[in-house]
């Protein structure tokens, strides 16, 4: 049996979005942040049950998913003859970042908030790092014609990332009194990482994921045991 799965991050990219704010929702329905206050950073969101379990669960999935695309990602850029240290250095800072994403899910800032933050700058700061490398590999492997406007897109989000993150670092470092803007600077910065994941998809959309399985027919003393058959390819 044959099957062809196509690789869509734009896909899982929207289901954890939502997810995201479905925390967020939780959080405000149950009354554990206060938006009337002061807007709520989202790991003050995932803080308290049930939403902590929700936000935990899908940081962790977010990472795998992140470090998949990570590695297609530099797959299709070696096999496009752009082997170069850029490359290579993008695929040390996704898993990196991938690394901080799983970290600041797991160790929650009412409990380890030390490491919680180590993992945010993982995340957030070595995340935008990764993204700047990448618009300079999509000058060097641009995508096909149709999809030209993927690389000013993708360097006009990165520069509304620098700017976010830059925002929310300042709110978080000094007492400035504008907590909610930093707050907001954070969720905004997460939304547009989610477009940026998103954008893959222009580059992935000729790529195909072959799974051969060979089904079990019963074994004797002359069969050879069923195989199972994994591989890829590219479309051009």
């Amino acid at each position: 049996m044959l099957h062809d799965v196509s690789v869509n991050p734009e896909r899982y990219c929207k289901k954890y979005r939502s997810s995201f704010a479905s925390g967020f929702g939780i959080a405000v329905s149950n009354e554990t942040v206060n938006i009337t206050a002061r807007f709520p950073y989202i790991s003050e969101c995932g803080t308290y049950d049930p939403q902590s379990c929700i936000f935990s669960q899908v940081c962790n999935i977010c990472a795998v998913l992140i470090l998949w695309i990570v590695v297609i990602r530099f797959q299709q850029v070696r096999d496009n003859g752009q082997n170069s240290k850029v490359n290579i250095a993008s695929i040390v800072l996704g898993f990196i970042s991938s690394l901080g994403i799983s970290i600041l899910g797991s160790f929650r800032q009412s409990v380890l908030f030390g490491i919680h933050v180590f993992g945010a700058f993982l995340a957030f700061f070595v995340g935008l790092a990764y993204f700047w490398l990448q618009v300079w590999l999509t000058y060097k492997v641009p995508p096909s014609k149709d999809r030209r406007w993927v690389g000013p897109i993708r360097a006009a989000l990165c520069s509304i990332c620098t700017i976010l993150v830059i925002t929310m670092a300042i709110g978080l470092l000094f007492d400035t009194g504008y907590h909610s803007v930093a707050s907001i600077s954070e969720w905004a910065l997460v939304m547009c990482f989610f477009v940026l994941f998103g954008l893959f998809a222009s580059e992935f959309r000729h790529i195909d994921c072959h799974q051969l399985t060979v089904q079990n027919q019963g074994l004797s003393k002359t069969q050879d045991p069923p195989t199972v058959v994994l591989y890829s390819s590219t479309a051009n």
